[in-house]
């Protein structure tokens, strides 16, 4: 779906990946509805858009694990924009640290942010997407969510089940009238605030790669306009989903050595 002119929800749009969405999104005229937990960071994000914006651009505050705030961004929304084109569930929590050691209550928040969040987010504007016969529903999962990475444990499940609700719900709609598409679009590691400083000493140790932000939001808004089904940025990793999916115990064995140098600087 060309993003030109057309309304669009972004969660998570004042972290790093969210933002480069968002001014990508910007430059290619979409009327934008951003939602975030940081209102400073949001409404710093906001200002800057309107600067250069072709469309209109407004944003809300909200925790999106909390039904009440959820709610009255969506509807601060329709007003300001009206009836949603495309929701992008992009708001996600991340941790590098052994499973036995994470806060419980940390491991729920993981997964209500990155997993039922946006499945609420989805259950909230398909009804309308449905009546119009139209719509597009973005998931940003990760390539963790098919490669199960030790010391990513919550990480990996909350995107393992992204995909999981993707992929169903695609072929739910794929039994409608409704022109209505599902994306989950999985990058591999992106340079972002949200990696802590033992995640970078991690991947200098073990030679992985980071893209940059700005270079991935411009391959998501790609995938977006090309309605993709499954989307994965970067090699070697996309190999290895499709791998992992045929052999994954091969993928066990190739991972060994790596895993136990990760657990030296996990937290």
């Amino acid at each position: 779906m060309n993003v030109k002119n057309k309304r669009i929800i972004l969660t998570g749009a004042a972290g790093g990946l969210g933002r480069q969405i968002a001014l990508e999104l910007n430059r290619r005229g979409a009327e934008l509805g951003l939602v975030d937990l940081n209102p400073e960071a949001l409404n710093a994000l906001e200002a800057e858009l309107k600067q250069t914006a072709q469309n209109k651009v407004c944003a809300k505050a909200a925790d999106l694990t909390n039904d009440d705030e959820r709610q009255q961004a969506i509807n601060f929304i329709n007003q300001e924009l009206g009836e949603i084109d495309i929701l992008i569930n992009c708001a996600g929590l991340n941790a590098f640290t052994a499973f036995a050691n994470q806060n419980s209550q940390f491991i729920s928040k993981m997964m209500a942010v990155n997993t039922v969040a946006p499945m609420l987010m989805t259950h909230a504007v398909l009804p309308e997407m449905l009546k119009r016969g139209q719509g597009q529903i973005v998931n940003i999962g990760s390539t963790f969510g098919s490669i199960a990475f030790a010391w990513f444990s919550t990480y990996s499940a909350s995107k393992f089940a992204l995909r999981g609700f993707s992929e169903a719900l695609r072929r739910e709609l794929k039994g409608s009238s409704s022109r209505i598409t599902v994306s989950y679009i999985a990058p591999r590691a992106v340079k972002t605030a949200m990696n802590s400083d033992a995640m970078y000493d991690n991947a200098a140790a073990i030679k992985m790669k980071f893209d940059e932000a700005d270079v991935t939001a411009r391959k998501i808004v790609n995938a977006i306009e090309k309605d993709a089904k499954d989307v994965y940025i970067g090699f070697p990793e996309s190999f290895f989903v499709r791998l992992n999916s045929i052999l994954p115990r091969l993928v066990d064995k190739a991972l060994r050595k790596q895993n136990i140098e990760m657990g030296k600087y996990a937290e």
